[in-house]
């Protein structure tokens, strides 16, 4: 039974992927349709028009086997392997070095951020049941 809510909660998880393409070709926009549809999702989520629960279960088992997802991209990146020593390549790596840093730092940031505002935040809701 599990598995089957697990199947349908990855289902409607590709359906909000469909959703975006479908805005990203209707309007012709350059934001790629997965990320218009995982802002579909969010704003979905923040507007509480589904709960959390009805996705959980299934984005639990996305994360827990990602890396096999990067399996196919690797393998791709391998036939070109010849392209990583000329000089193009090189400064595609490091382009790709200094964009990943550049990501995990921000990501850092903005999480530490939030982070400290929600500790505010559960602090003034302290300070008023006192």
């Amino acid at each position: 039974m599990k598995g089957i809510k697990i199947v349908g909660q990855i289902c409607l998880l590709y359906a909000f992927y469909m959703m975006g393409n479908f805005v990203q070709n209707m309007l012709d926009l350059m934001i790629p349709g997965s990320i218009i549809g995982m802002i579909l999702l969010f704003v979905f989520l923040h507007i509480k028009s589904f709960p959390v629960d009805l996705f959980k279960d299934g984005c639990s088992v996305l994360v827990k086997h990602l890396p096999l997802l990067f399996i196919p991209a690797t393998v791709g990146v391998m036939n070109y392997f010849s392209l990583f020593f000329s000089s193009s390549g090189i400064r595609s790596v490091f382009i790709t070095i200094i964009s990943t840093v550049m990501v995990m730092v921000s990501a850092s940031v903005v999480s530490q951020w939030l982070m400290q505002k929600k500790r505010k935040t559960i602090q003034q809701e302290e300070g008023k049941r006192l």
